[in-house]
Formats: structure tokens, C-alpha cells, sequence
């Protein structure tokens, strides 16, 4: 759920986890120019981990990002880099409440073979205008991530929280990367590939999303990825609908199909509702599968909401998001636990071929789980793809818990806050980084799996806020967004 953090943490969006539930978007599984996150060029995936309200020079939630550096060995076996707005060649300055990597994309925006990273900062102030929010790309290179340039926003005096979800693909398919950037409104920014480091971009339009424009029910969600196969990205916008007051609203996804000449909303198809999604191959047919998180428990305001959370799976075609649909819990058979009141099942998802059999996997988060009495303590569940869609059967089952993984399962840790499934090692399968943003009151931590080839391995690696070199004051949330 792309929430303004400020709102969130003085409010929980759902039953679960007390210390206040906040879902952190999960990066794009499509193909698009530069959208693998290799960020030096050495052929390995790396993982941004971000902590939006890291405290930085004495500034509270000024926010930064941690770069898990790809390798043999895994993510961040052999190097981690931390940067905020008070790195060297980041415009702007670390200030209170920036929140500076609320959420990222990775692509190749200036085509030069190395993944950038667009980094929101959305609670920035822009001169008088408060929360005006801001979009930065740091550059790539042989080096790492290095330098950055600020996304001019167009329209700054008619919205604010600019940067609050940015989403990168080849949206026109002229084979450079493109961003997509939300704010607090129901349009979407869009400028086209072509980024230079002095500012200047391919062009810009703008998209308006078939959901409400009003105040606090804005665009929450943006995910990419190519459903009907044509080689553009589409997007799937996640917000609210109702009456025009906002008084009777409720959550809504709407499929927007990429053109020659970018995103349009003509067209669009509405999907089922929930906050989180990511778009992958599920069945192996070429088309990406759209796949829904949706964490209410039973008697919210969906038709696929079930008691603890559920997933919906929406089949691509070349027509669209037609192929049918399918849903899981964990009530259905395989599945490990089963539906209870708060676990949020599907509370974060995320794709990837974790065997490499060419079926995308699945994982689910669900950070509300109790486990052995311990309250909201958190679980993920792997659920891996065949030609039939997924199979529950076989369904893996991590919890901080399990033998291998860092950590002891606590009350309100809400492991599996934050999941990203990608390839760092190089061997053609996905690894797995989990986000426990809540873990330690709050601070935060990220744990790294790798694929053993058929399964993800148990034994994982932990990374706390001294290996990122992040200040423990306040509430950083390391772990609240993961990409790569």
C-alpha cells in the first residue's frame, strides 16, 4: 500500500500488527530497458532496501536507501551502500519528514547499460510548498550508484506528496525506460526514456486514472508489466472509487494498457481490489499474470476479501487481464496456516522464477501471523508456478522461526512486511530478500535467502542497521520497500 508514512503511522490501516501496519509496494517483474537493478554493470541483480524515516544529521525521517550489492555469494555478501540527501552529489539536503525512499524503481533511464534508481522523497518541502515531495534518479555505474538529478514536477501547485509511488517501464515500447510517477491525486506523470543527467527527459504527459480525486483517497499503488505480450508496459493503478465526496469509497485496481505513444486509460479494466500486486508469468504462456494481495480480512469491501487475507490471481491473454481468475488463502489446501482474523495474508507479494523451470513463483507476506502465541510475529509463503498456474501443494513456509533464518519470531515483528523475489546471484533463478520493517521496535531489518535451485534455501543473512551504517533514532523502518 503506498500510504504517506506521516498518515500511517498515526493510524493503522488494518488490524494487525499494533505498532501501525504500513505496505510497502513491490518493484516490477516485466522486462523493460535496465529494469534487472544492476546498478555497477557486473552482471548481478542488486536489492535497494529502504528506511524512509531513518533519522540522518539529526534530522527525523529524513529517510535513506541501502544498496545490497548482487554476487555469487548473494545480496550484500561483499558490499552494502547507504545514501540519503546528504550523500555527496544528492540534490537537496537530509530535513525532517522528506521521507526519502518512501518508494523506488530501478531502470536504465539514461541508456548507458547501467540500472539507475528513481527514489521518491515525498513528505519534501518545495520552497513554501509543504509535502510537496520530490523524485531524485541516482545514476549507475561502474561504480555503483553514484550522483543524482531531480525529476522536475510539472504541476507542483495542484498536488502535493510528488514521488509518493514511482514506477519504471518501456510504457511506449521504443526500447528505453520510462517513469511513472503518482502524488496525491488520481493522475499519473509519466515522462518518457531519454534522461540525461542535466534534467532533461524524453517528454512528459500525463494519465488520469479512472479512481477518485480526493484528498487522502490517492493513487496508492503503481505496477508494471506486460499482460498482453506486445512489448509495451502496462500499468495497474490501485485507489479508491465512490461517490465524488469520498464519503462512501472503496478500493479499486484498473489495468491501463501501454500504446506506441504511453500509457492510456482508454480502455481500462477494472480487477479485483487490494493494495498490492505484481505482474510475472505464472503459467509459462508468455503473458503476464497479474497476481492481487488482498489482506482485509472477511467482510471488507471486496468480493475476494476472506477472513486473514487472501490472493487473487488474474490470468493475462492478448487481449488483457482475461484469462480467468484464481484465488488463495490459507485455507486452500497446501497452503501452510490457516485463515485467521489479522494475518494479512497477501499483505506483500512478489514474482519470480525461483527454480527456473520458466513458471514464475510466488511469494506471499503475511506480517500478521501468530505464531506459537507470539502475536503478529509474521510468515512468507512460497508458492511455486506449473503450466496450470500455481501449485499450492509443495507450498514452502519461512518464519523467523525456521532453522537457518536470523532472528527470533517476537510479537509484532511483522516478517514478511516487505517481500522481493530476484536473481542476485547470477545463476538464472531468484533469490528472495524479506523486509521486517517493525522489527525491534520499529527499526527495522532486511533478511537475504537464496535458491538452493529448486527452493529457496533457508539460510538466510540478516542486515540490521549497523551494517547499513543507519542512525537507530526515532523509528527508521529499514526493510518498509524492497527492489531490485
Amino acid at each position: 500500500m503506498r500510504t504517506k508514512l506521516s498518515t500511517t503511522l498515526a493510524t493503522a490501516t488494518a488490524a494487525a500488527l499494533t505498532g501501525g501496519l504500513l505496505v510497502a509496494a513491490t518493484g516490477p517483474a516485466a522486462a523493460a530497458p535496465g529494469l534487472d537493478g544492476d546498478f555497477n554493470g557486473d552482471g548481478y541483480r542488486d536489492v535497494a532496501v529502504t528506511a524512509p524515516l531513518a533519522t540522518v544529521g539529526g534530522k527525523n525521517a529524513a529517510g535513506a536507501v541501502t544498496v545490497l550489492y548482487g554476487s555469487p555469494d548473494g545480496a550484500g555478501a561483499h558490499r552494502i551502500q547507504t545514501l540519503t540527501q546528504n550523500s555527496t552529489g544528492v540534490p537537496g539536503s537530509a530535513e525532517e519528514d522528506d521521507q526519502f525512499g518512501s518508494h523506488t524503481a530501478p531502470g536504465d533511464f539514461n541508456g548507458d547499460g547501467y540500472a539507475d534508481l528513481a527514489v521518491g522523497a515525498p513528505g519534501e518541502d518545495a520552497g513554501s510548498d509543504t509535502n510537496g515531495g520530490t523524485v531524485v534518479v541516482l545514476w549507475g555505474g561502474s561504480g555503483g550508484l553514484s550522483g543524482a538529478t531531480t525529476v522536475s514536477d510539472p504541476s507542483r501547485s495542484s498536488h502535493d506528496w510528488f514521488g509518493q509511488v514511482v514506477a519504471a517501464g518501456d510504457y511506449d515500447g521504443d526500447g528505453r525506460a520510462d517513469l511513472a510517477i503518482a502524488s496525491d491525486i488520481n493522475k499519473v506523470d509519466v515522462y518518457r526514456g531519454g534522461f540525461t543527467k542535466s534534467g532533461a527527459t524524453g517528454g512528459r504527459y500525463t494519465v488520469t486514472a479512472p479512481v477518485l480525486k480526493v484528498e487522502g483517497l490517492d493513487i496508492y499503488n503503481l505496477t508494471p508489466g506486460d499482460v498482453d505480450a506486445d512489448g509495451r508496459t502496462d500499468l495497474v493503478v490501485d485507489g479508491y472509487e465512490g461517490d465524488s465526496d469520498g464519503e462512501y469509497s472503496y478500493n479499486a485496481n484498473y489495468w491501463l494498457r501501454g500504446s506506441s505513444s504511453g500509457v492510456t486509460a482508454s480502455g481500462a479494466r477494472k480487477l479485483p481490489a487490494g493494495v498490492i500486486s505484481d505482474i510475472g508469468d505464472v503459467n509459462g504462456d508468455g503473458h503476464g499474470d497479474i497476481v492481487i494481495g488482498n489482506q482485509w480480512d472477511a467482510g471488507a469491501d471486496s468480493a475476494g476479501a476472506a477472513r486473514g487475507g487472501a490472493v487473487e490471481i488474474v490470468y493475462g491473454t492478448p487481449d488483457g487481464p482475461d484469462g480467468g481468475i484464481e484465488t488463495i488463502s490459507q485455507n486452500t489446501a497446501g497452503v501452510p496456516g490457516s485463515n485467521e482474523t489479522g494475518d494479512g495474508f497477501g499483505y506483500e507479494v512478489s514474482l519470480g522464477d525461483v527454480n527456473g523451470d520458466g513458471h514464475d513463483d510466488l511469494v506471499v507476506g503475511s506480517p500478521g501471523e501468530d505464531l506459537d502465541g507470539i502475536r503478529d510475529a509474521g510468515m512468507v509463503s512460497v508458492i511455486y508456478g506449473f503450466s496450470g498456474g500455481l501449485s499450492e501443494t509443495g507450498t514452502q513456509a519461512l518464519e523467523q522461526g525456521t532453522p537457518g533464518v536470523p532472528g527470533n519470531s517476537e510479537e509484532n515483528d511483522g516478517f514478511g512486511g516487505e517481500v522481493l523475489l530476484s536473481d542476485v546471484t547470477g545463476d538464472g533463478r531468484a533469490d528472495l530478500t524479506v523486509g521486517v520493517p517493525w522489527e525491534n521496535s520499529s527499526n527495522g531489518y532486511a533478511v537475504v535467502f537464496e535458491s538452493d535451485g529448486a527452493r529457496i534455501d533457508t539460510a538466510g543473512r540478516g542486515i540490521g542497521l549497523t551494517q547499513a551504517g543507519i542512525s537507530s533514532a526515532g523509528h527508521p523502518l529499514l526493510g518498509f520497500h524492497v527492489n531490485g
